[in-house]
């Protein structure tokens, strides 16, 4: 299984750079693009920042694929 995720559609809906994000919730710019990537897994904190930041869950934004 593979942990996938929907960052950069969140990213494009509220009209957001990865370094306006990384700066948001604490992250570098290059961890962001990472996760979008599907290079880096994020932290549990990392991922509850970043849904907290668009104000949804987690699932909304990072989902398993097997």
């Amino acid at each position: 299984m593979k942990l996938r995720n929907y960052l950069k559609v969140w990213r494009a809906k509220r009209n957001i750079t990865q370094a306006d994000l990384a700066k948001k919730v604490g992250l570098s710019r290059q961890t962001i693009n990472s996760i979008e990537k599907g290079k880096f897994i994020p932290s549990v904190l990392s991922a509850m920042k970043i849904a907290k930041f668009f104000e949804t869950h987690i699932e909304e934004i990072f989902y398993m694929e097997e």
